[in-house]
């Protein structure tokens, strides 16, 4: 590019001499005449123009346009929820794969896992605490006392366990109200005893609430004092429920609140589109 450059600022020079000489030539052989001048000043001072312009390096061009465009930087990498472990657990939140949906629990320091979760209280420690429970029931008993050879299987609907629950007899509960589970609707309700019942003469010594096979009780209170909070959700076709436990009226209420809180930390979230 450079010699061709040269090249041609050596021919225009050549051209502007030689037409320097014609016109210089006329001047001596007859008088001049400005409209004959004119023209060939007019060429020379254009390949002065383009001489000079040839000479006159590029403008070089703005930093924006030699920049390459930076891509954007990548999203900060969320880290996964680790899986609820069993036995002693560290405070956090954890995964729960129980059900056809996963959901998450966030859980505080002290509590441990077994078939749900539960903390015992310091100033009853041959008692139970607080549990927080969500194994499958799928058979409810018309009566909590008379219940053995009395299991009534449910279909998998939500519905069909709060009308069982609420139309068991032997116990009490509260109306139904609707409520949210993180994306997934389903209702809430509270459980307990109703009246003075002597356990003793219920079947097997056992006040059974609800149970997951058809010949064993799988949930039943150990006292009449036991209160119970269920939360039953409409999973997509699949009934998943929840219950949180105070087992006697003589719990902290500082930890009667945690049990609450852990409780209320239970979402489900709706699968996220892909585009």
């Amino acid at each position: 590019m450079r010699v061709l450059l040269r090249h041609f600022i050596a021919m225009t020079l050549v051209l502007s001499v030689w037409l320097l000489g014609l016109w210089t030539s006329n001047r001596r052989s007859r008088p001049t005449h400005a409209g004959s001048a004119r023209p060939i000043g007019i060429a020379i001072a254009m390949l002065a123009c383009v001489s000079l312009s040839a000479c006159t390096p590029a403008e070089a061009p703005s930093p924006a346009a030699t920049t390459e465009a930076r891509t954007a930087p990548p999203a900060p990498t969320v880290p996964p929820v680790p899986p609820l472990p069993e036995g002693d657990i560290d405070p956090g939140k954890y995964l729960v794969t129980s059900f056809q949906e996963n959901f998450e629990i966030t859980v505080p320091d002290g509590w441990r896992s077994d078939d749900g979760l539960f903390k015992d209280d310091p100033d009853h420690p041959d008692d139970y605490g607080v549990f927080v429970g969500w194994w499958p029931a799928l058979y409810v008993p018309r009566d909590a006392c008379a219940w053995e050879g009395a299991l009534v299987k449910l279909d998998p609907s939500a519905n069909a366990f709060v009308d069982a629950m609420t139309a068991q007899t032997s116990t009490a509960s509260t109306p139904p109200v609707e409520v949210m589970v993180g994306d997934y609707s389903g209702v809430e309700f509270d459980h307990s005893v109703e009246g003075d019942v002597d356990f003793k003469a219920c079947d097997r010594n056992k006040f059974c609430i609800h149970s997951s096979i058809s010949n064993e009780c799988g949930r039943w209170y150990s006292s009449t004092a036991e209160r119970e909070t269920y939360r039953v959700v409409h999973l997509n076709g699949e009934r998943a429920m929840f219950w949180v436990v105070q087992f006697h009226e003589s719990i902290n209420p500082e930890l009667t609140r945690e049990a609450r809180a852990v409780f209320d930390s239970i979402v489900f979230k709706l699968p996220q589109m892909t585009s």
